[in-house]
C-alpha cells in the first residue's frame, strides 16, 4: 500500500497586510454552542437494540405524551435510535432563522440513514431552549477519502434543520465603546491596530490595553455599527510568528519555506544528517548524484554520509528526506529532535 505524504510550504514574510477583521474580533460577538437529546424514527431495522435501555424509555415517554402507554420492556422495535443533536447559534440570530445541525447516535444503532428526527429542543449552557430541531436526516454518500459508499452511518447532518426560538440580546447600537480581541497575542500587532485606527479616524479612538486586547471608542458623529463596519475594513501591517504545524495522524507538515536550520548533526535509523553553514562541497556530493536527490539545496547521504548547505531550511530538508524514502513518522521525529536540540528556533505545533 502506497502511503501518501503531503508537504505544504508557505512563503512567509516578516510583515503581512491584512484587514482588522482578519486578525481580530469584537468581544462578545461570537457563536454559542447548543445541544439536545432526541429520537430518530423511521429506520429500517438499523436502530438501537434492546441493550440501549435509555432509547426504549425515551420512546415510552414520547408515546405517553400522545396518550399511548407502553412499557419499555414491551418495545421490541429497532426502527428508533437515540441521538445527540448539536448546533451553533450565530451572533445576532433572530427568531425564525434556520440553523444547521449535526445528529450523532449514542446507542448501538447500525445506521440512522433514512430516519427522521423528532422535535428536539436545543439548549445553551444556561439551560434555556434557543432552538427546535426536527426533520429528515441527511447522510453523506462517501467517506472522507472519496471511496466506497458507507452502508452503516451513525452520524449525519441536517441543513436548516433547526429554527431559532430564543434570541441572545447584544445591544451594540447603544454602546460608546467595545473591545477588539486579537486572534493571537502580539504586542506589535495590538499597537499596529491602535495606530492604524487612530490615523484613519484622525482621533484617539483606539488604545491597546494588552497584547490581545484593543479598546475602541466610536467618534461622536457616527453610530457604533457604522464605526465597527469601517474599522474592520482598515488595512494594517502586522507581524506573524513563524511556526511549523505537524499533523501526526495524516503525516502533513506545514512550514514556512524560509525557516532556516542551525548547524546540527542528527542520526536517525540509517540516515545521518550533518548540517553546516560551510558552503564547501565534500566528497559525498559525487557519491549521491545517482540517488535522484536534488543537490541544489544541500547534499544528503544515507548511513555515514552528510548534509551540507549554504542556507539549509526546513522545506529543503523535508523535500530531500522524502526523496530518500523517509516516512512521515521519521521526518516528524527528526524535526522534533532538531527543535529540542535548538537547531530550529520556531515553535512546533502538533495537532
Amino acid at each position: 500500500m502506497i502511503r501518501l505524504f503531503v508537504f505544504l510550504f508557505l512563503f512567509v514574510e516578516l510583515l503581512f497586510s491584512a484587514k482588522v477583521k482578519d486578525i481580530s474580533q469584537v468581544v462578545g460577538v461570537r457563536d454559542n454552542q447548543l445541544i439536545g437529546y432526541g429520537l430518530i424514527v423511521g429506520l429500517t431495522g438499523t436502530g438501537d437494540g434492546s441493550s440501549s435501555i435509555f432509547t426504549l424509555r425515551s420512546l415510552s415517554n414520547m408515546l405517553e405524551s400522545v396518550n399511548v402507554k407502553v412499557s419499555p420492556e414491551d418495545i421490541k422495535s429497532k426502527n428508533v435510535a437515540a441521538v445527540m443533536v448539536t448546533a451553533k447559534l450565530p451572533p445576532f440570530a433572530r427568531q425564525g432563522d434556520k440553523l444547521d445541525i449535526v445528529v450523532s447516535s449514542i446507542g448501538d444503532a447500525k445506521s440512522i440513514e433514512g430516519g427522521t428526527l423528532l422535535l428536539t429542543p436545543l439548549k445553551g449552557v444556561d439551560g434555556e431552549i434557543y432552538a427546535l430541531a426536527q426533520g429528515p436526516v441527511s447522510i453523506g454518500g462517501r467517506n472522507q477519502g472519496g471511496g466506497k459508499v458507507q452502508n452503516h452511518t451513525t452520524a449525519g447532518a441536517m441543513y436548516g434543520g433547526a429554527i431559532v426560538e430564543r434570541e441572545i440580546i447584544y445591544d451594540i447600537y447603544n454602546k460608546e465603546s467595545t473591545l477588539l480581541s486579537l486572534k493571537e497575542s502580539n504586542f506589535a500587532n495590538a499597537v499596529a491596530i491602535q495606530k492604524s485606527l487612530n490615523n484613519f479616524f484622525d482621533d484617539k479612538v483606539a488604545i491597546a490595553i494588552d497584547p490581545r486586547t484593543v479598546r475602541v471608542s466610536k467618534p461622536k458623529n457616527i453610530s457604533m455599527v457604522e464605526f465597527l463596519a469601517q474599522l474592520q475594513d482598515i488595512d494594517i501591517e502586522y507581524s506573524k510568528k513563524d511556526k511549523i504545524v505537524i499533523d501526526e495522524r495524516t503525516g502533513t507538515i506545514v512550514a514556512g519555506i524560509d525557516i532556516t536550520i542551525e548547524p546540527v548533526v542528527i542520526s536517525h535509523g540509517d540516515i545521518t544528517i550533518k548540517i553546516t553553514p560551510d558552503s564547501s562541497v565534500s566528497d559525498a556530493i559525487e557519491n549521491q548524484k545517482d540517488n535522484g536527490v536534488d543537490m541544489s539545496d544541500f547534499i544528503i547521504g544515507q548511513k555515514s554520509n552528510i548534509i551540507e548547505s549554504k542556507k539549509p531550511t526546513v522545506a529543503s530538508l523535508a523535500r530531500a528526506l522524502q526523496k530518500l524514502g523517509a516516512v512521515p513518522k521519521d521526518i516528524i521525529s527528526i524535526l522534533e529532535a532538531m527543535k529540542k536540540a535548538g537547531a530550529i528556533s520556531v515553535d512546533l505545533e502538533i495537532i
